[in-house]
């Protein structure tokens, strides 16, 4: 199988640049789930969960929590307190959301030769699946109301979601045909085209575009997240199926031959580390939902990996923990999170270093 590669030469000092995950970050932003919210049959446990990601973030960086109200913000805080976390690392903003998954919805953050900038790409309720409007208008509300500070943000007249790119923050963006290319996107855009919004955006003047996998139930059109994640700029896990039986067996070995294809910008093969997927968690109404361990957040000096209480838990800690042997590994219960079809890179999203969230605790909008 031959590499699926978008090549494109850009002058060094012309390229703008996604911004790699493990690069040092400010902040972290979760959207709190709320009562009324798709989380409601199982908010207490999904809380639980938000307060240990929350702890893990406030120890290291800012975490900035959108809220929908004073009341429910008030409800956060009263939660964080009895965490533990303390609240001056804490900034809350009180705007509409529909969805909690802010991968796809808050600002990208890249850095070019101007220095910081908050990329507002458009949102289709990832291609009109779901009612988005005030999720299209998180990123603008997010900047209008002063959190992330003084970064300025642009308009991108172009539907991508977070969660569906992958950067080494040196030119090589990973992403997935299924997911990219799919009509219910950016329908007027061929796949060069698409390849030089990456570019212009993005940096990217080298695409690697996945083929193959997908996580059964995952509503994203397959988002690399689930399946691909660079560690470092030489490194990349991946999820596998182990099972003959499996339906997704074919689709993943496929995809692990095609990733032993890619090279790096440099022309060499990147070390592949395989993770094992858990055993089929399913809906109260037998559907499979999309419990991938590559949905990992890295964070200032560690990475939060996604648990299912299942026995190949500690074979995706263990292999994680040797593709990030400087930062602390630390298990997030994602069981509840998984119920709606995301885990843990899915609600969270990270800012560089550079871009410097707001002094106040708290602003109402």
């Amino acid at each position: 199988m031959q590499p699926v590669v978008t090549l494109i030469v850009i002058p060094e000092d012309a390229r703008t640049r996604l911004v790699p995950e493990w690069a040092p970050q400010s902040a972290v932003l979760l959207a709190w789930p709320y009562a009324d919210g798709d989380f409601s049959p199982w908010l207490t446990e999904v809380e639980a969960t938000y307060c240990c990601i929350a702890e893990a973030v406030a120890a290291r960086e800012t975490l900035i929590v959108a809220c929908r109200s004073a009341s429910h913000r008030l409800n956060i805080e009263a939660a964080l307190r009895a965490r533990g976390v303390d609240l001056d690392r804490v900034r809350c903003v009180e705007l509409p959301y529909n969805d909690v998954w802010v991968r796809d919805t808050a600002p990208l953050g890249v850095m070019g030769s101007a220095g910081p900038q908050l990329l507002d790409f458009r949102f289709n309720g990832w291609g009109g699946k779901y009612e988005h409007a005030d999720d299209a208008a998180l990123a603008r509300r997010l900047h209008d109301a002063g959190v992330l500070g003084t970064t300025p943000l642009r308009a991108v007249d172009f539907v991508l979601e977070g969660g569906s790119v992958e950067s080494d923050g040196a030119g090589t963006v990973m992403t997935t045909a299924r997911c990219l290319l799919n009509p219910n996107r950016n329908p007027a855009c061929t796949q060069e085209q698409i390849a030089a919004r990456l570019r212009e955006y993005l940096g990217a003047d080298h695409v690697l575009w996945l083929e193959h996998g997908h996580a059964e139930g995952d509503d994203t059109d397959a988002h690399i997240d689930t399946l691909a994640r660079f560690c470092s700029p030489d490194t990349i896990a991946y999820t596998t199926c182990d099972q003959p039986d499996d339906p997704l067996f074919g689709e993943f070995a496929a995809m692990a031959e095609q990733l032993a294809t890619f090279r790096n910008r440099q022309g060499r093969p990147y070390r592949l580390v395989p993770l094992p997927m858990p055993r089929p968690i399913r809906s109260e109404t037998g559907d499979r939902l999309p419990a991938t361990y590559a949905n990992f957040l890295i964070v200032n000096g560690a990475v939060l990996i996604p648990v299912y209480g299942d026995p190949a838990d500690e074979v995706a800690l263990e292999r994680l923990a040797d593709c990030f042997p400087d930062r602390e590994r630390i298990a997030i219960d994602c069981l509840p999170l998984i119920r709606q079809y995301g885990s843990l890179h899915c609600m969270t999203m990270q800012f560089p270093a550079a871009i410097v969230p707001s002094e106040r605790p708290c602003h109402r909008n």
